[in-house]
């Protein structure tokens, strides 16, 4: 009896719980991209969502929590996109170039990853106190920071200056600086910023 699975009626029908809530999940998140493209996501409604997936919308609150966990989840195909290039993507965003150049070569990799997904990036990072802080890729991204800010030099304290730099790309300070000065100024000050530090 050892190593042998047991597939009576229980594990069947589990795995066909599993694997409608898989086809759901998958429906709800092409439907909230779909509309949030089209909308906005400010203007779309989880009843919205809802109706595009053809699913209840109890569905949606028990796989996501609400809006802002959509757009968490949306945005974890284009996160661990920029992850992989940090971990083994060529230089100078990936490992082989000096700390410097690898430090300019993510903020700018990542205001493309911002900007290209600004409103959802706010949704995610606003919707409680801190929570910018509890998303698993903002761990990342401080850990990188932090590795290369000490790669170029020693400093008082690296950790605190990469929650500092980090801090000029949330999505909230992000979206007013572009309303008001542009994207173009955004990255120039950015950029300037990094290189004054390292």
């Amino acid at each position: 009896m050892d190593g042998l699975e047991i597939t009576g009626p229980q594990s069947v029908s589990s795995r066909r719980v599993r694997a409608d809530a898989a086809r759901n999940r998958e429906k709800v998140l092409a439907a909230a991209a779909r509309l949030f493209r089209e909308k906005g996501v400010a203007a779309v409604s989880m009843d919205a969502v809802a109706a595009e997936a053809g699913v209840g919308k109890g569905t949606i609150f028990r796989a996501f929590g609400d809006k802002s966990g959509l757009a968490v989840a949306l945005l974890d195909t284009q996160e661990t996109l920029l992850q992989e290039g940090v971990l083994s993507g060529p230089p100078p965003l990936g490992p082989g170039a000096p700390a410097r150049e690898r430090l300019g070569a993510f903020f700018d990799a990542y205001l493309d990853y911002l900007f290209g997904h600004l409103d959802l990036v706010r949704m995610s990072e606003t919707a409680s106190p801190g929570a910018r802080y509890r998303i698993g890729a903002y761990r990342f991204w401080h850990r990188h920071v932090t590795v290369l800010l000490e790669e170029g030099g020693p400093r008082a304290d690296a950790a605190v200056l990469a929650h500092l730099l980090l801090a000029g790309v949330s999505g909230e300070l992000a979206g007013v600086l572009d309303e008001e000065y542009g994207r173009e100024r955004v990255r120039a000050a950015i950029t300037a910023l990094v290189e004054a530090l390292v």
